[in-house]
């Protein structure tokens, strides 16, 4: 799923090395505190080179998020691929993002993030961000609604707010009580087997 209007890709070692560089420096101090020369002098490119890979720092920034969007895409749908059973598959994907909490250099949801630095609606940016959320919003109820859940699409947005709450107490407090309760949370929500 596209998030973002992107030009398309020039691939070459620079863009990588570019996304790459960009991607780590977003996530570990923000998307506003890093300028462009900083990600040029970083990933060893010139300044043309930024700019004929990325048109603007907003087009780099889309490009960071619909990476990130397109990994966590790729992990659903793995678990789809190997959990059929929704009830089964709503476990798997509440273990997954347990298990991207306790990982190391964890710092939040990206997503959330970037919303942090982004609030203007009509912001390109915070589109991206809306429709990464809406997308896996309907991932989950899509699974509840499969589980023959009485309301999936209630149970859905209590998922994503439990998810959204652990992403942020386990970078900012404690990541085991922040794991702990969003696993005693989903489980209280899925219906009984």
């Amino acid at each position: 799923m596209q998030i973002a209007t992107l030009p398309p890709p020039k691939d070459s070692d620079a863009r990588d090395r570019l996304l790459r560089t960009a991607s780590a420096l977003f996530y570990a101090e923000g998307i506003n505190s890093v300028g462009v020369d900083r990600i040029v002098s970083d990933s060893n490119v010139t300044r043309a080179t930024f700019y004929r890979h990325f048109p603007s720092k907003q087009d780099l920034v889309l490009t960071y998020l619909q990476t990130v969007h397109d990994a966590i895409e790729a992990r659903q749908s793995a678990l789809v691929a190997t959990t059929p059973e929704p009830r089964q598959l709503l476990q798997a994907v509440a273990a997954d993002i347990c298990e991207q909490i306790a990982g190391p250099g964890f710092q939040g949801c990206a997503f959330i993030c970037a919303a942090a630095e982004f609030q203007d609606p009509e912001d390109p940016i915070h589109r991206a961000i809306t429709a990464h959320r809406a997308w896996f919003l309907g991932t989950i109820r899509d699974a509840f609604a499969a589980t023959s859940h009485a309301q999936p699409d209630d149970a859905a947005r209590l998922y994503v707010m439990l998810r959204d709450g652990a992403m942020v107490g386990g970078h900012l407090g404690d990541s085991a009580a922040a794991i702990e309760t969003f696993r005693r949370g989903v489980g209280g929500l899925l219906p009984p087997a």
